[in-house]
């Protein structure tokens, strides 16, 4: 358990629709928590925001193992969020050294809609981009 900046704390633990790329990468090897909450006055001399109480548990089996897999999979999710608010697949294109053509078809082979945005994506969806894009990169 760590105590953290409430602001840290949820974006680890954020679900799909809220995700980053700091909670695809934590949650890709544990499953995050806030189990409770610290407001900034239980603190002397109190800050400015309020902690919270995050619980990482390991995953027995990360969802992309490290070795070989992890290089591609950190590319392909950074290369998602840095276009945030564009649409899945205009941002890997745009980012990525592959074509629409090729972003296109491992969206489809991953069943993901490619007008979803980067946060909505599970870190299972993540790693089977990665996993058909890794070789590529």
């Amino acid at each position: 358990m760590l105590l953290v900046q409430l602001e840290v704390a949820e974006r680890v633990a954020a679900p799909p629709g809220r995700m980053s790329y700091l909670s695809v990468f934590v949650q890709n090897v544990t499953s995050a928590e806030v189990v409770a909450r610290v407001p900034a006055a239980a603190f002397e001399p109190a800050p400015d925001v309020d902690s919270a109480v995050l619980r990482l548990r390991r995953r027995d089996t990360p969802v992309v193992p490290a070795g070989d897999g992890r290089e591609p999979f950190y590319r392909v999710v950074q290369a998602g969020f840095r276009q945030r608010r564009k649409q899945v697949h205009n941002g890997l294109t745009r980012e990525l050294p592959v074509d629409r053509d090729t972003v296109e078809a491992a969206l489809g082979g991953c069943g993901i809609d490619p007008e979803r945005r980067p946060q909505t994506l599970t870190v299972a969806e993540w790693a089977c981009l990665a996993a058909d894009l890794g070789p590529r990169l």
